[in-house]
């Protein structure tokens, strides 16, 4: 199915960091697929791409306490290579980077960068995680929200499909095209 994107839709790819990827406790077994995905479309959405990163808070609070405590490894100031994007998207220099301490991305700092009501492109990991609460905060406060199921990855392949199954409910705000090759961006 061709899904059709306007040409001011932003790609914001999400969490392509090393904690996801490799031996990480963390890591998304399709992490390197995602990657891929989200690197060849990189090019249809020069001066409009943003990448998030996920980072520990400070200190945990209320139910991140516990969280953290499942997961200590992962206590580490955002500054620490654990949390460093992966190439080819850290040698983007010219890229805005949003950085948050929680799953979801979408707040006030990527409004800042892609206005209030805007068509968003999501990529990333993980499917089941983080680019979910992005895409559901994101689609409930009025932005339009297209999933590329091929440049996500999640924790499980079963977590992936359950993922993309739970956001395709969520159409028309929602919509989940298959391969980013099935991605056309209108002319203006």
């Amino acid at each position: 199915m061709t899904v059709t994107v306007p040409a001011e839709a932003w790609l914001v790819a999400i969490d392509l960091q090393r904690v996801f990827s490799g031996d990480s406790p963390w890591a998304a077994p399709r992490y390197d697929d995602a990657a891929t995905g989200t690197a060849r479309l990189l090019p249809r959405f020069v001066g409009r791409t943003v990448l998030t990163r996920f980072v520990a808070p400070e200190r945990p609070q209320g139910a991140w306490a516990p969280y953290y405590r499942n997961w200590p490894f992962a206590l580490v100031p955002d500054a620490d290579p654990l949390y460093a994007l992966t190439e080819p998207f850290a040698a983007h220099r010219d890229v805005p980077v949003v950085t948050e301490p929680t799953f979801g991305k979408w707040g006030t700092s990527l409004r800042a960068v892609v206005g209030d009501h805007p068509h968003l492109v999501l990529t990333g990991v993980s499917t089941d995680c983080c680019v979910l609460s992005t895409a559901l905060a994101a689609a409930d406060a009025g932005a339009t929200v297209t999933v590329v199921a091929d440049a996500c990855a999640g924790a499980s392949d079963v977590d992936h499909e359950r993922a993309l199954a739970a956001m395709r409910l969520y159409a028309p705000l929602i919509t989940v095209v298959d391969r980013g090759a099935d991605l056309v961006t209108s002319a203006g």
